[in-house]
């Protein structure tokens, strides 16, 4: 059996991917949590055995992007697989890059995750069907938050999600002066002033309806 937790906020969502599992016959869905803090505390507490962590990017408290990152830090061969709402194109690359060993849309079909979960198992990784050829690779790097490092593309979510410096600093260990350079920095690659146009230029590239 390939054992399961999952992680995403949303009880619907959650009670939806257990059963979609549960039929599967070969999953095994040990343990739910729904948020980042949870997340960590589950995983890294020791307690429970896992092989996969299916893992919303969108959590409370603690966001995925930063769970994935704590987990493949402190257990390098952790297999965490990201389900989310982001567009696969927008975010996919960015997040493999971060260590994770598939990214699968919400909007996929649900077959979809079962054989990503079973294909990250076997092999350690997935690519899913419609992932980016090459040229749309080239296309899609070429919008600015696309040169942001894996740190400022977390600050960059949490802001366009309506987070101020001091929940980000929180959330993520920091100092609020250290998401604040990262804020510069970020307002400087994507050549806005003022964090309405931040959500703006999310909204206008297609991160967020």
């Amino acid at each position: 059996m390939i054992r399961v937790v999952l992680a995403d906020d949303h009880a619907i969502v959650l009670g939806g991917l257990q059963r979609l599992l549960a039929e599967t016959g070969d999953i095994e869905v040990v343990g739910t949590v729904a948020d980042g803090r949870q997340a960590l505390k589950l995983c890294l507490g020791g307690g429970l055995a896992w092989d996969v962590l299916v893992l919303d990017l969108s959590l409370p408290r603690v966001g995925g992007q930063e769970v994935l990152r704590r987990v493949r830090e402190a257990l390098p061969e952790a297999r965490v697989l990201v389900l989310s709402m982001y567009p696969e194109d927008q975010y996919a690359q960015q997040i493999k890059r971060d260590g994770a060993a598939a990214y699968v849309s919400k909007a996929s079909p649900p077959e979809t995750l079962v054989d990503a979960i079973r294909a990250v198992m076997a092999n350690g990784t997935w690519v899913s069907p419609g992932a980016p050829k090459d040229d749309a690779k080239t296309a899609g790097e070429a919008l600015p938050h696309r040169s942001l490092s894996s740190r400022e593309l977390q600050v960059f979510n949490l802001v366009f999600e309506g987070q101020t410096v001091t929940d980000i600093a929180a959330q993520l260990d920091l100092h609020a002066s250290t998401v604040s350079n990262h804020l510069r920095a970020i307002k400087t690659k994507l050549n806005v002033n003022t964090v309405a146009e931040i959500v703006r230029y999310a909204h206008r590239v297609g991160l967020i309806d």
